[in-house]
């Protein structure tokens, strides 16, 4: 996504949309101060509730504590540390209510936080659960729109959600989908010109980028998620500086190694670039003026080079959509051929694709900075009648509009609802601030939506869910059953890794 410092200012459109829906809200520069108010609990505001997680047994549910009458400099509520406390009920399917007397504590911390993350497991797969989360005996409320219902996932109402039922067949392995770290950027949310009103880091405070980078890190091996390969979908950098990708790769070789445990792919942040401060490394032939790629020279991929791998029998495709100079996407003709080779070596494998930009027709017509910001729609289409003509093409994960959104094939194909999972996964680097789990099964696969769970992510996801006037979250969270569902398909091919 566009960010501080981009080449390229937004589209008119999306000046006009985030002015247009900022004009009845009150002006406010900058964000929550992470330090928390002292612990006085009276006329507290309790908020920002959201089922965050949902898979086949458990359920991550988050909200917020902070003062309804102490401000910050910026005019937003000072933190203020609760308890936190979340209860698990039965539902009357007849009114969607709980049913009474069934309500049992399930999650409760003694320690105060304004950071509530309850995770519960040991819950049963396909079942509908009510849930009451409270602070210092207080309902958390919702404080943004909530989208109930997305196709394929579970029909959740407020109040409610449905676990995931578990894909068939024999679990396999456990893939990490990533995107638009943004390593080395100081100043989330502006669009042009330090417009709308952005958000830093407090000093003293390890930069924002490497707070969620490193909690991302830490969590993805855990025992409750242990990942085995992480993809992380373009914009690893601010902007493209040699410092920037030798940064972010040092945190990520710390956790594993490139194109055995984790494996990238370059976003519009990381293009090359003209200029004096990048003169310093490898030059893009026939460029003029002439630009040079840091990016690349650090992760030793070209510009529009394609990447294809081996994982326990899948086939992972990482695709180069960036341009020179634009913060939309595209594939050269070489690369759209060598993609063509690739697949048609093994059409029925089991094949997943990684990049950048989003591919579906439905992608571009919602993202809030139009179309042109996406794939363009000939390379589109161009990727979209390979993918049909290869059965064992099943998922594509991008970035770049930091929101979660799943879409399909609509661009004219026999089936439009044929089954290849478009996925764009939130940003790490800020609100929602995490990644995406991708759980295959010989049987099919489960996706999960993770926020970043450090206190110090939780805080700065806090803060940026300020960004676009608070209107954050209303586009980029998403469905749940956009972050969270089960897809039955024969992956059978496919092996655990050793």
């Amino acid at each position: 996504m566009l960010g501080a410092m981009d080449c390229c200012g937004p589209s008119r459109r999306q000046a006009l949309l985030w002015g247009g829906l900022a004009a009845s809200v009150p002006a406010i520069v900058g964000g929550i101060s992470v330090r928390d108010a002292k612990a006085d609990t009276t006329n507290l505001l309790v908020t920002d509730l959201e089922v965050a997680t949902v898979t086949d047994t458990s359920v991550i549910i988050t909200w917020f504590t902070g003062s309804a009458t102490r401000k910050d400099e910026y005019g937003f509520p000072m933190p203020v540390a609760a308890d936190t406390v979340l209860q698990l009920g039965d539902v009357d399917l007849a009114t969607l209510s709980i049913v009474p007397g069934s309500l049992k504590t399930v999650f409760s911390e003694d320690e105060p936080t304004p950071y509530h993350y309850a995770e519960v497991g040991g819950l049963e797969p396909g079942k509908l659960y009510a849930y009451v989360a409270t602070s210092n005996g207080q309902k958390a409320q919702q404080s943004s729109m909530q989208y109930p219902v997305g196709a394929g996932g579970s029909l959740d109402y407020p109040g409610t959600f449905t676990t995931l039922t578990t894909p068939p067949g024999r679990y396999l392995f456990t893939l990490a989908l990533s995107n638009d770290l943004h390593f080395g950027e100081t100043e989330s949310g502006i669009i042009e010109n330090n417009w709308p009103p952005y958000f830093e880091q407090d000093p003293g405070l390890p930069p924002y980028p490497q707070v969620m980078l490193e909690a991302m890190l830490g969590d993805l091996r855990r025992p409750d998620r242990k990942a085995d390969r992480l993809l992380v979908a373009g914009d690893l950098t601010s902007d493209g500086y040699k410092s920037e990708a030798s940064g972010v790769k040092k945190l990520l070789d710390g956790w594993g190694t490139l194109e055995r445990d984790y494996f990238v792919t370059r976003g519009n942040h990381d293009r090359s670039r003209n200029g004096a401060e990048w003169d310093t490394c490898t030059v893009v032939p026939h460029t003029s003026p002439v630009h040079h790629d840091c990016w690349g020279d650090v992760f030793g991929y070209p510009l529009q080079d394609l990447q294809s791998y081996d994982v326990g029998g899948l086939r992972i495709v990482g695709l180069d959509t960036t341009t020179l100079d634009d913060p939309g996407g595209t594939m050269d003709a070489a690369q759209l051929a060598r993609l063509k080779h690739v697949l048609s070596g093994d059409k029925d494998r089991p094949t997943l694709l990684f990049g950048h930009h989003p591919v579906s027709y439905e992608s571009a017509a919602t993202t809030e900075a139009g179309p042109s910001f996406d794939i363009d729609r000939p390379t589109a289409i161009a990727l979209q009648d390979l993918y049909e003509r290869t059965p064992g093409v099943f998922f594509h994960h991008s970035g770049h509009t930091h929101r979660n959104k799943r879409t399909f094939l609509l661009d004219g194909q026999q089936n439009p609802w044929q089954d290849v999972e478009f996925l764009e996964v939130g940003a790490t680097k800020e609100y929602p601030g995490g990644y995406s789990l991708l759980r295959l099964y010989t049987g099919g696969y489960m996706v999960s939506y993770y926020k970043n769970r450090t206190k110090l992510a939780l805080a700065w996801a806090q803060r940026s869910r300020h960004e676009y006037y608070t209107l954050y979250p209303n586009y980029m969270l998403g469905t749940i059953a956009d972050r969270n569902h089960t897809v039955a398909r024969d992956l059978s091919g496919l092996s655990p890794l050793g």
